[in-house]
């Protein structure tokens, strides 16, 4: 069966699999190469098989393999040094990314001290830096409902089509291959070049020899299950090697009349070898892309080249020693140096040749005339435009146009957000794709938290929260949630932006819920009473954000309710409330993490006043204040917490009251067993972090605590409570988990179990 792809075919295969691990190994390569990049290329159209007549035509191929993959550099460093000509390149997955970066004219040192230079972990998150999401989207974090969010829509779960949708890692390959940007035929780069992907429908071989160069690699190495396919002419297209790990038969039809073949997949693994599901993993990957491979392998002649490179024990995902493959692949080629001489030039006639294809010189970044959006989501166009910053008439500014991208993608609203560069009518513009999750518009989020300590005091909440986004062009969303446990509630809101940058909104919020106030004698030492709170609230604001650290909003609060007296034998009488309110809150986040920061800062003040001419019950005034600061030192963090909540005016009644205690606010204390007409506690922490698992961080910390409840104002911070902590956690899937114990004055102490925010 043949279908056309640019300028070659596909050709049927056996639907087989690459692994994961592979995936990541790849997508790894690729972190931290834009900053080495030496500098734009101009393009050439001279073709290599119209060059240096009278000699074979040499191909190159290069098998995926993932972290192995680097061997191919060693491959290349000989192959010059030999002064062997390479007229065509063909790769697959991780040979797609060595080989199309060296036919787009990067050089085998460049491309070796990236690799040298790569970060590993970067590129295997799409979440942008926290700093650059919007004010809105930080404010996610504030529940206690885990990260993932599966889509909900017409009655059925929905999930990714990858763990990894690759946004990072297409920006990287965008701004590799920019210089060349404007080449459609692959024939016309610095070496023809072709990709193998494969079409994940019915698993044949697609050869991508014309359009992006970037997308092309991107579709070569997106391992099914660990990076979204990529979409091109309406078909999914995913990692080479499961049709084609070792693409002899494509060189070939490239003209090519000796092969070079560097095999680098990975050997079956002995039995005693396989010890866990990853080495399960790693086997099956080996079997499946091995037997495409030996079919090509049975094509080769005694004239063409095999090099097998010896990788001993370095995997697929094997990133920290990628380096050391390098040398393995100069080891194999130079082993097969008298063989590898028979296709050598003179110094003259290899001059010549390289001279024939592409330069490598440098031109000027190109004047952008235009910025286009090919938006193919339900917002409108001008929230993308009014996000990108880029000045008409003047050279692009790669390192902004990323940033406008990473803040468009940062509003979670896309499933990728990428660009490319066109030319029309002798002008140069920019285009900007965002493409919608497939997953969306609906999502569903579960959460759990929890508190115990050894008195018995035990607290748990079981949450789910539904989120619609992209409710109309200036993306608006509905949001609502459901709490069961030990303060039920349901809540929805709707948050509207008002312009397309989002700095203006409007929030109408309710909630239905329970809560807990428990009374105190004035140093603590007895309980009088417990109050169960029932009521209904409703809460409109409308407010500002600033870029996105900060947000200011006034708005209007109704509640009203049933006080309960639950402490058996009471004579106190149950009772109902309306408190009616007006307020003004500023908030500012600059965290860069929000369960184990490590530095940034998050700050709030509001102003709220409430009156009888509001709909409420009685007349009191409230400030709350509160300010953290994280500062790390390598792998230490030290942290300043502190809050204030003051009634600066009046009597605030019962359900008004502010509550405090549990871990870092009076550790030692039950979770905000404290209440009063002022609260206040301050925190020095500090913890460091442990990494003695690939998939967990845990973190082994103290804190020293100052605070207490007053009912006088002038009291406040007289005769508080010192408390203490030293804790044990760890940044799970479900959030952040702590296990320690706590002390405060007066006898107050206990071992504790929270899962939860506590910043």
């Amino acid at each position: 069966m043949r279908q056309d792809s640019g300028v070659s075919g596909m050709n049927s295969t056996r639907n087989q699999r690459q692994s994961v691990v592979a995936g990541f190994a790849i997508a790894g390569i690729l972190a931290s190469l834009i900053a080495l990049f030496p500098g734009p290329i101009d393009a050439a159209a001279s073709g290599a098989a119209n060059a240096d007549d009278g000699r074979p035509r040499v191909g190159l191929v290069l098998s995926g393999g993932g972290a192995r993959g680097a061997a191919h550099i060693g491959v290349l460093h000989v192959l010059e040094d030999l002064r062997v000509p390479i007229d065509y390149i063909a790769g697959t997955s991780m040979g797609s990314i060595i080989g199309g970066l060296y036919a787009a004219g990067m050089t085998p040192d460049e491309i070796e001290d990236t690799l040298n230079a790569m970060d590993w972990v970067n590129i295997f998150d799409d979440r942008p830096a926290r700093e650059t999401r919007s004010f809105r989207r930080k404010r996610d974090d504030d529940l206690y409902l885990v990260k993932s969010k599966p889509g909900f829509n017409e009655g059925r779960v929905e999930l990714p089509l990858g763990a990894i949708q690759g946004q990072k890692f297409d920006l990287a390959l965008r701004a590799l291959t920019l210089p060349v940007s404007e080449i459609q035929d692959f024939d016309d780069l610095h070496i023809p070049f072709r990709a193998v992907a494969t079409d994940i429908a019915n698993g044949e071989e697609v050869v991508l020899g014309s359009g992006d160069l970037a997308q092309a690699m991107r579709a070569s190495m997106a391992v099914p299950g660990a990076f979204a396919p990529t979409r091109m002419d309406g078909r999914l297209l995913v990692d080479g090697g499961i049709a084609n790990n070792l693409p002899i038969s494509v060189v070939r039809e490239m003209g090519a009349d000796v092969v070079i073949a560097v095999d680098i997949s990975t050997p079956f693994l002995p039995t005693e070898d396989i010890r866990n599901v990853l080495g399960i993993a790693e086997q099956l990957t080996s079997i499946l892309t091995r037997k495409n491979a030996e079919q090509q392998l049975a094509t080769l002649t005694d004239d063409d080249v095999l090099l097998i490179p010896q990788l001993g024990d370095i995997g697929t995902g094997d990133f920290q020693r990628a380096g050391e493959a390098v040398p393995t692949g100069r080891a194999a080629a130079l082993e097969a140096r008298q063989t590898l001489a028979r296709l050598s030039l003179d110094p003259g006639a290899y001059s010549r040749h390289v001279a024939q294809r592409m330069p490598r010189l440098g031109r000027e970044p190109p004047v952008i005339e235009y910025v286009r959006v090919d938006n193919q989501s339900r917002v409108g166009n001008a929230l993308i435009l009014e996000r990108m910053n880029i000045p008409l008439g003047e050279p692009l500014d790669r390192a902004r146009l990323e940033a406008d991208i990473t803040a468009i993608y940062g509003l979670d609203l896309f499933e990728i957000v990428s660009y490319r560069l066109e030319e029309e009518d002798g002008r140069t513009g920019v285009i900007v794709e965002a493409r919608e999750r497939t997953w969306g518009p609906n999502y569903l989020q579960f959460g759990l938290a929890l508190s115990s300590d050894s008195r018995g005091e035990n607290s748990w909440n079981l949450g789910v929260g539904y989120l619609r986004t992209a409710i109309n062009p200036l993306g608006g969303e509905l949001r609502s949630a459901l709490q069961l446990g030990a303060e039920p509630l349901l809540g929805g809101e709707w948050f509207q932006p008002l312009d397309a940058r989002s700095l203006w909104f409007v929030n109408p919020r309710f909630r239905l819920g329970r809560r807990f106030i428990t009374e105190f004698s004035a140093d603590a030492s007895e309980r009088l009473a417990d109050y169960r709170v029932d009521s209904l609230q409703l809460d409109v604001s409308t407010g500002r954000e600033f870029a996105s650290f900060g947000e200011a909003r006034v708005g209007y609060r109704l509640e009203s309710g049933d006080v309960t007296v639950e402490t058996a034998g009471s004579a106190l009488p149950d009772d109902t409330f309306t408190d009616g309110r007006i307020y003004l809150r500023l908030a500012a986040d600059r965290l860069d993490n929000p369960n184990w920061p490590t530095r940034g800062q998050i700050a709030s003040l509001q102003y709220a006043a409430a009156r009888t001419g509001l709909g409420g019950d009685s007349n009191f005034d409230q400030v709350t204040a509160g300010y953290n600061h994280f500062t790390n030192f390598g792998q230490n963090t030290v942290g300043f917490l502190s809050q204030l909540n003051v009634t600066v005016d009046g009597e605030a009644p019962l359900q008004s009251r502010f509550r405090v205690g549990g871990f870092l606010r009076l550790s030692g204390f039950a979770e905000d067993s404290l209440s009063g007409q002022h609260t206040g506690s301050v925190a020095l922490l500090a913890y460091r972090a442990y990494k003695p698992l690939p998939v967990l961080s845990w973190y082994l910390g103290a804190s020293l605590e100052y605070g207490g409840v007053w009912d006088d104002r002038d009291d406040i911070f007289r005769d508080g409570f010192a408390a203490g902590s030293l804790f044990l956690g760890s940044d799970t899937p479900i959030g952040p988990l702590y296990l320690g114990y706590g002390q405060a004055e007066r006898g107050n102490r206990s071992i504790f179990v929270f899962l939860g925010k506590p910043f």
